[in-house]
């Protein structure tokens, strides 16, 4: 029996045999459970507040929720004693999902939901969630996951939002604007686990290779990416501006869906593409492209694709939303590892996943690759498998989001990005099954030698010379 509910069953007993104020809170914040009950502003009963292990859990998320939005005790208790308990607990779920957060406290009895439909785009950036299926992570959490192969982002997102799919691999900005609303019905939307780190390359057509040491001869040019909300779209933007391009003027930027762009590259449709690997690696492996830059060179360890489901599907299964977790967290540790990458491409190559050539995977997943130009060259950090959803990545793609007017200018960023990425989730999980996790869920960033400070995101910003905000 855990920790946490030996002391819930000691406080019970306190207060079921002796009513002395003494006794500790379930939340552990007070000296009493007279105090604990006064900063709610609820006259019930012990007995009644707290009869039952998810009643009381629920009256520690809110009381923890409270103490976070307002840490000035002074202040939280006028505010209570104010507007009462019921009516602030209303009005603050609606901006922070305490349901959800209810629900994810509850994840540890009997699954709700064993057999799931899960999304995937082929891509190495799927690896941690294919992973947990070839090597058996899934069955070890008792689930039973259905991958389903989705040829674009698009698909993904509609099974998504209409429930075809449990969960389902996406580029990384889709939770976020899902919940916003934009380009899509507007459903919250969680990113749960990073699937990977770098892992994206910008490739130039083999016909422009004398091009490629000035990328502002490169107007008129034609460029694939996966998605419009895409961090590809945002990287070539980000690449294009720094050269001096106006990406909605001076060149055009096309989507297709991952698989299809080396065949619009062969056919000439295209004369660059930023897309996730292997694509870009198949590109090369079949003489249509070189490598102009990879995706780490532009913002090293920038996070790329996330495993994401619906709030909805994390209030109705949290227990199968926790083993889920746990299965993909662990997978995605194991891929991260450099000693165990010839194994998983051996594992992930075949048709049922990638199905891609080995020697392709390979070229990837060990960082020892051809560029197209003739050289091989040796990068270990091509691609990482690091899970921790960094808060400020999201912020930071939200930067970008706005400068290209994708977004609202009036969103607030770091409220978003704290609602989608549920940073604190995933640490206590990731921690709870003996992985690391960083205390603070925000840290600068440095893309194409520009600093960014999430704390200061609206300053950077503004501090472009190309932007439409």
């Amino acid at each position: 029996m855990s920790s946490d509910h030996e002391h819930e069953q000691n406080t019970m007993h306190s207060t079921d045999e002796s009513p002395s104020p003494v006794s500790r809170c379930p939340c552990g914040a007070h000296s009493s459970m007279e105090e604990h009950r006064q900063e709610l502003g609820e006259a019930m009963r012990a007995e009644d507040a707290y009869s039952g292990e998810e009643q009381q859990i629920d009256r520690t998320v809110e009381t923890t929720v409270l103490r976070t939005l307002f840490p000035d005790p002074m202040l939280r208790r006028t505010f209570l004693k104010a507007v009462g308990a019921t009516t602030a607990l209303a009005a603050i779920s609606q901006v922070f999902p305490l349901g959800t957060a209810q629900a994810m406290a509850k994840d540890e009895g009997p699954l709700e939901k064993r057999d799931l439909d899960v999304g995937f785009v082929p891509i190495t950036c799927t690896i941690p969630l294919l992973l947990a299926h070839a090597t058996g992570e899934y069955a070890k959490e008792g689930l039973n996951v259905n991958l389903m192969r989705t040829p674009g982002w698009s698909v993904a997102r509609d099974n998504l939002v209409s429930g075809g799919y449990d969960a389902s691999h996406m580029v990384l900005a889709m939770p976020l604007t899902m919940t916003l609303g934009v380009g899509s019905p507007k459903v919250k939307t969680y990113t749960s686990l990073i699937q990977n780190v770098n892992g994206d390359a910008l490739a130039l057509h083999v016909k422009h290779r004398d091009k490629r040491h000035d990328p502002s001869s490169w107007k008129g040019f034609r460029f694939g990416i996966p998605h419009d909300h895409s961090v590809h779209a945002m990287l070539l933007r980000y690449y294009l501006a720094e050269h001096g391009l106006d990406p909605d003027n001076d060149v055009e930027l096309r989507v297709y869906p991952p698989p299809d762009s080396v065949a619009n590259m062969s056919a000439g449709n295209l004369d660059g593409m930023l897309f996730a690997e292997p694509w870009n690696q198949r590109a090369v492996f079949e003489g249509v492209a070189f490598l102009q830059a990879l995706s780490v060179d532009i913002f090293p360890d920038h996070p790329c694709c996330v495993l994401s489901m619906t709030d909805r599907f994390v209030q109705e299964h949290p227990n199968t939303y926790g083993a889920l977790f746990r299965a993909v967290a662990r997978a995605g540790a194991y891929a991260d590892a450099y000693e165990n990458r010839p194994e998983v491409a051996e594992l992930l190559a075949p048709r049922e996943y990638l199905n891609q050539p080995l020697s392709v995977l390979q070229q990837v997943l060990l960082g020892r690759y051809a560029d197209g130009l003739g050289n091989i060259v040796e990068r270990k950090d091509r691609i990482g498998f690091k899970s921790f959803p960094y808060e400020s990545t999201a912020i930071w793609l939200l930067t970008q989001l706005k400068r290209w007017k994708i977004i609202s200018n009036d969103v607030d960023m770091a409220q978003l990005a704290q609602e989608v990425f549920r940073s604190t989730d995933a640490a206590r999980r990731m921690r709870e099954i003996g992985l690391e996790a960083p205390d603070d869920p925000l840290r600068t960033h440095t893309i194409m030698g520009r600093e960014f400070d999430p704390r200061d995101a609206e300053a950077y910003m503004n501090s472009f010379d190309i932007s439409r905000a």
